[in-house]
């Protein structure tokens, strides 16, 4: 069933707080629903599975990898009713006019990605995306130092702070991120 009016949805926060769980989540939702639903994701992000997003509890729903936001249009059906994007953090600032035009064509659009990188500085088209949303639910994890709420991520190389002049982008899990704190951030200049 088509919408009158398309919208945009951020889920957003740190690493491990459940995005992408929460993600899946609305998706199964619009699939009880029988909604016609389209995931995209960037091709670089294939820590579980290449043609799917992954939580990192396991949970997984269907999607199509793009190297470039423009694929996008060019992969999207005419009956698609609701438009979702993964690690959108990853995806060029062209994801922002494209997540806008599918909104105005009455597309509910449902994006999840970090809105901070390592740094604790706005990360990729996130910010942007946020500010023109109808919702925004920023998630918070657990700080793996003191066990309160995290709402940042902790790059490590081996066990210490990755450098503030450190790659920005370097997909991994846990092997090299944690969440923390305010307090408990660490990004040595």
């Amino acid at each position: 069933m088509k919408q009158h009016t398309g919208s945009l949805e951020i889920i957003t926060g740190s690493m491990f707080c459940g995005k992408t769980e929460e993600l899946i989540r609305r998706l199964r939702r619009a699939s009880i629903a029988r909604q016609q639903i389209q995931v995209f994701k960037p091709a670089i992000d294939d820590r579980y599975t290449e043609e799917k997003v992954a939580s990192h509890n396991g949970m997984v729903f269907d999607a199509i990898p793009v190297r470039q936001a423009a694929e996008i249009l060019d992969n999207l059906h005419t009956e698609t009713t609701v438009a979702a994007f993964d690690e959108t953090q990853f995806f060029s600032d062209e994801i922002i006019a494209i997540v806008q035009d599918l909104a105005e064509r009455g597309i509910r659009v449902i994006v999840a990605g970090l809105d901070m990188d390592f740094r604790g500085e706005p990360f990729g088209p996130m910010p942007m995306l946020m500010s023109k949303a109808e919702r925004v639910d920023k998630l918070h994890a657990i700080c793996m130092v003191c066990g309160e709420l995290a709402s940042r991520t902790q790059r490590l190389i081996d066990g210490s702070p990755a450098r503030y002049d450190d790659p920005v982008v370097i997909v991994g899990a846990d092997e090299m991120y944690e969440a923390r704190c305010r307090q408990h951030h660490q990004v040595p200049r």
